[in-house]
Parts: C-alpha cells; sequence; structure tokens
C-alpha cells in the first residue's frame, strides 16, 4: 500500500486516465474528487460491501428453502393463478 501526503488542490494521478483531486480538507473528512474514464467503476468501499452482504443474504434465504417448501410455493401460485384465470373468463 502506498500512502501519500496531499494538501488541497494537489492531485494524484494512477495510469493515464485517472485522477484523485483533494478538494476539501475539515477536522474530520477529506473530500476526493475522482477523474476517471466512464469505462472504469469508481465505488466507496461501503458500498460495494454492502450490495455484497444483500446478494449473500439474498442466496442464503433461497438456499434454506427445501424442495418441498419450493413445490408448495409452486403449488399455491400456480393454484391461486388457476382460480384467477377462471374469474376472467367467467
Amino acid at each position: 500500500m502506498l500512502i501519500l501526503g496531499r494538501k488541497k488542490g494537489q492531485e494524484i494521478v494512477i495510469g493515464e486516465d485517472i485522477v484523485i483531486t483533494v478538494s476539501e480538507i475539515s477536522a474530520d473528512s477529506v473530500k476526493l474528487a475522482v477523474r476517471a474514464p466512464r469505462d472504469v467503476p469508481v465505488f466507496r468501499r461501503e458500498l460495494l460491501q454492502a450490495a455484497q452482504e444483500n446478494r449473500d443474504a439474498a442466496s442464503s434465504d433461497a438456499a434454506a428453502l427445501d424442495a418441498a417448501e419450493l413445490a408448495a410455493l409452486i403449488g399455491e401460485n400456480t393454484a391461486a393463478q388457476t382460480s384467477k384465470d377462471k374469474k376472467r373468463t367467467d
């Protein structure tokens, strides 16, 4: 890991296309401006972690259902849809 000290207005260049500028410094935070090509994704780490946690929770919820529960859900949905279809044709 490279650690650099920068002052307001100073920049860090990554490769040829990415420039990070220190735009504001306050007592407990630093605002950075990132200039990068549109095809380069730039995310805050906490957002990526939250998205991964949501994906993990969704996959574990789906894995928790066993075959019988899935069959019951499919049967209930099929029965409900058949009932709605019959009412539409009556």
